[in-house]
């Protein structure tokens, strides 16, 4: 029985890293190829999708850096995956978070390798534009914060 749980607990890790990989790299493909860089939809309001690129890190920290920061996400996923390998007796919701996590970094390393920049879109205006990869990270570990902040012992 306990390997049926570790299959399901691999299941969750890998289906919602590759269903974050999916959406992100086909929103970006959308964006793409139906904005001009630098256009957005709709022109105004608080929030837009403004085709965008960067080749830097967060923030645009590290502009230009695109061999580092290729190095940095492979090293990211390198901790992912082992953090993922240790805990598959785990919580599913620490599998998600990885899940999210290794989505987000290997969607982001795509467009690094592929393009040598990264396609951001979300754009609330007062916030550096993101992505769905971005978001996925952020989110993942704030969920892995959640659960290293409640769990006891």
């Amino acid at each position: 029985m306990a390997e049926a749980g570790g299959f399901v607990n691999r299941l969750t890790f890998f289906l919602v890293a590759l269903v974050i990989l999916a959406g992100d790299q086909l929103s970006k493909w959308w964006i793409s190829s139906h904005l001009l860089l630098g256009e957005s939809l709709p022109p105004g309001g608080p929030f837009r999708l403004t085709y965008v690129t960067n080749t830097g890190s967060a923030f645009g920290l590290f502009a230009n850096q695109t061999f580092l920061l290729i190095l940095v996400g492979i090293m990211g996923m390198g901790v992912i995956f082992i953090m993922f390998r240790y805990s598959l007796r785990g919580e599913v919701w620490l599998l998600v978070s990885l899940g999210l996590q290794m989505g987000g970094a290997v969607g982001n390393l795509v467009d690094r390798i592929r393009l040598g920049y990264v396609v951001d879109f979300l754009d609330f205006r007062f916030w550096p534009a993101f992505n769905v990869a971005d978001s996925a990270i952020v989110v993942g570990v704030g969920l892995l914060s959640l659960l290293l902040f409640l769990r006891k012992g």
